[in-house]
């Protein structure tokens, strides 16, 4: 019997006022694979998050999210996806430990197991120095840090990873590389969003641009560079040329 993708996407539509923010998407991610997503800002990325994640509701189009349709099975779908959201919706009166051991309770994680997995995360995340500091009082990079911790609570099987290392210092984004490349090793998927295109080239097996809310490639790097008509042998390259952005031909005189 073969293995069903971790995501399934078929001509997935989304449109806000008019706009057509998703428009006529289709991807396939393999399970056990490091997935870029990438696209400039507007391009439709964040609102194919929420679709995955339920939180939105398609127009038309179909998802699949390990094997299960979405939005019929959303709430078992839930069970097995880790989010770290891009604008990182944490409680800023509670202490690290106490917001991963309420996230591990929600997963229905038992209160002692999730209070030593939280601990544990963070230690692993280099947060336990100071435990009785509050949420509200961490920086932006111990902030996405914590995001990923909770995401990690309850040992999911894919990961929706959106602008995951913005804001974090090189230390700690190379530590949560590490512990998401770890994660795939061990037979999970990811699912990431970055404007860091050198990261993502690093990190990711498969990468897929949307534009203006429909996929203009996908591939691995090698078929990303068959598959771009402007050439270009970095992603940051293929992205600028099938974008359509162009590199300004005239200064400013005063600049």
């Amino acid at each position: 019997m073969l293995e069903a993708p971790a995501i399934e996407i078929q001509n997935l539509q989304k449109t806000y006022d008019g706009f057509h923010a998703v428009d006529g998407l289709s991807i396939t991610v393999p399970q056990r694979c490091f997935f870029g997503f990438l696209g400039p800002n507007g391009a439709g990325k964040t609102t194919t998050i929420k679709m995955l994640m339920g939180l939105a509701q398609p127009d038309a189009g179909s998802i699949r999210v390990l094997g299960l349709p979405l939005p019929e099975k959303s709430l078992e779908v839930r069970r097995h996806i880790g989010l770290a959201p891009d604008d990182s919706l944490l409680f800023d009166y509670l202490t690290g430990l106490e917001y991963l051991e309420f996230i591990g309770r929600l997963y229905g994680i038992p209160r002692p197991q999730a209070k030593e997995r939280g601990g544990e995360l963070l230690e692993l995340f280099e947060l336990g120095e100071n435990p009785r500091k509050l949420i509200g009082e961490y920086s932006k990079g111990m902030r996405k840090r914590i995001a990923m911790a909770a995401a990690l609570i309850h040992r999911p099987s894919l990961f929706l990873m959106d602008e995951p290392f913005e804001g974090v210092d090189a230390v700690g984004a190379r530590l949560m590389k590490d512990i998401l490349l770890e994660q795939v090793r061990h037979g999970a998927t990811v699912f990431l969003t970055s404007h860091v295109l050198e990261v993502v080239e690093r990190l990711c097996d498969r990468v897929a641009i949307i534009h203006r809310g429909k996929i203009v490639v996908e591939g691995t790097m090698a078929e990303l560079r068959q598959q771009s008509e402007g050439g270009g042998n970095t992603l940051e390259d293929i992205f600028v040329n099938l974008v359509g952005a162009q590199r300004y031909s005239e200064t400013l005189d005063w600049l």
